[in-house]
């Protein structure tokens, strides 16, 4: 006699987003990208393949909410690191290790926040999420330089020294760069740049 199956759980509306949103990042941390379909996570929570049109229109919005979760969990990571840190510079620099950490310590949500491909301008709420996380270098950088086109470049430059070690320690093959590693060469580099950045007078 056959054993009877449980019946799934039958999801909530909100339920299901969330959950969509999750398998997404899940999928896309195992096969990148390409390898993301609303097919593949339907399959997985074993639900039908129109049940996830009811929360997103395609998949590009799936991916954007995805994305936005990523943002929101790097700035949340940042703020955390540049919260223990006094001085401006040395927060800016706490903000480029975090950076980095984030990378080696949530491979899958950095993969959907860089990765994704989408049109930042038709997915406001990328935008959105996104300048959660550059606050974290521009409000220091304000801090030492005040608030001047100055401050903005130098934020720039050092999310940009943070995120370029971050794609290297990506890129890192099995066995390369540990992350802390290269999340202390990070933070030595924005140090640098903030050290040699000039001042006006």
């Amino acid at each position: 006699m056959p054993v009877p199956q449980p019946r799934k759980r039958p999801y909530h509306h909100g339920d299901l987003r969330e959950s969509l949103i999750d398998t997404a990042i899940a999928i896309i941390g195992e096969r990148g990208v390409g390898g993301f379909s609303i097919a593949e996570a339907s399959r997985r929570l074993g639900v039908t393949s129109a049940a996830p049109y009811r929360h997103f229109a395609d998949r590009d919005r799936l991916l954007a909410a995805a994305a936005a979760r990523a943002a929101d969990r790097l700035a949340a990571d940042l703020a955390a690191a540049t919260a223990e840190e006094a001085g401006p510079a040395d927060r800016l620099a706490a903000a480029a290790r975090a950076y980095v950490r984030f990378t080696a310590e949530r491979p899958a949500l950095f993969h959907v926040l860089y990765h994704s491909g989408l049109d930042k301008s038709a997915h406001p709420e990328l935008l959105s999420a996104g300048r959660g996380v550059s606050e974290q270098f521009t409000g220091p950088a304000r801090d030492l330089l005040g608030a001047t086109g100055d401050a903005d470049a130098l934020a720039l430059a050092a999310a940009a020294s943070a995120h370029g070690h971050a794609m290297l320690l990506a890129d890192e093959p099995p066995g390369g760069a540990d992350a802390r590693t290269a999340a202390d060469r990070a933070a030595v580099a924005v140090r640098a740049l903030v050290a040699g950045w000039p001042r006006t007078a």
